[in-house]
């Protein structure tokens, strides 16, 4: 079954489960990781400069035989080439490992204080090239996204932020949908540790679901974009059986009321890399 899709502000639509291979290691991992969620029928996959493994993301891209047009490919602009105003070089070395002439989606990692205006303009003028089909932001807060907006020309088409079951993050994810900015949610699983929260797992067993199942489920319904991490090819079969069931009201009422404020990953106004 084809995966649902979410319409971007410039039309654009982005398919709402996809492979996140962070920690994936550059060579066999990445590349079967790649190869068994296209086999399965996922068609986003999201890397990043940092994680050292476009390269092999896209060796699994064309070693899978999938036209070009079908898939979705994001990667991001890591925060030293901001620093150092490269970022349209940056953004073509990534085209360059990963073997393409355009990418769907190209994110500044972080908000590189002073450096991310700049390097928006970069990512604008790549885009008005048809270099990337959308630009976008991660680990944008509210307050970042009031220094943006005024100043630049295009409205960012993705926010990609720390999001699940104990990081909600509501007047974010508001804010981003007036906005008409679509929120996606890395981490989703709470790296696994979503089988450790009691009422997801009492939730999954009363469904016949696993947890890491029903959270993906609750990301789908809210109409975000999630890209759960794994390398393992059972489990990204698993990740991708979630859209044979719905969760209730009740259910996702239920799953809103986690939300504890833990942050997993690096605070957007604490990092030092």
């Amino acid at each position: 079954m084809p995966h649902p899709t979410i319409l971007l502000n410039n039309g654009l639509a982005m398919p709402q489960l996809g492979l996140g291979v962070w920690r994936s290691a550059e060579g066999a991992e990445t590349e079967t990781a790649v190869a068994s969620a296209l086999d399965t029928g996922y068609r986003l996959i999201d890397t990043a400069t940092i994680y050292r493994n476009e390269a092999s993301v896209g060796r699994g891209i064309r070693a899978s035989g999938i036209p070009r047009e079908d898939l979705f490919v994001t990667t991001k602009l890591w925060n030293q080439d901001a620093r150092e105003d490269r970022a349209r070089e940056a953004c073509l070395e990534s085209l360059d490992r990963l073997g393409l002439d355009y990418l769907d989606l190209y994110l500044l990692h972080w908000p590189v204080p002073g450096k991310f205006l700049a390097a928006w303009e970069a990512l604008e003028q790549l885009h008005a090239e048809g270099r990337l089909r959308a630009i976008g932001i991660s680990n944008f807060l509210v307050h970042h996204l009031a220094v943006l907006l005024p100043r630049v020309q295009t409205t960012p088409a993705v926010n990609q932020i720390e999001f699940h079951p104990r990081l909600q993050s509501p007047a974010l994810v508001r804010r981003c949908r007036e906005l008409g900015i679509v929120v996606e949610a890395w981490s989703p699983i709470m790296r696994g540790k979503v089988d450790e929260v009691p009422e997801i797992v009492s939730l999954a067993q009363r469904l016949g679901r696993t947890p890491v199942q029903v959270t993906l489920r609750w990301q789908i319904q809210l109409g975000l974009v999630t890209i759960p991490k794994s390398a393992n090819p059972d489990r990204i079969r698993a990740n991708a059986d979630i859209f044979d069931f719905e969760l209730s009201e009740a259910d996702m009422a239920l799953m809103d009321s986690l939300d504890t404020n833990l942050r997993l990953g690096p605070d957007p106004d604490h990092f030092d890399f």
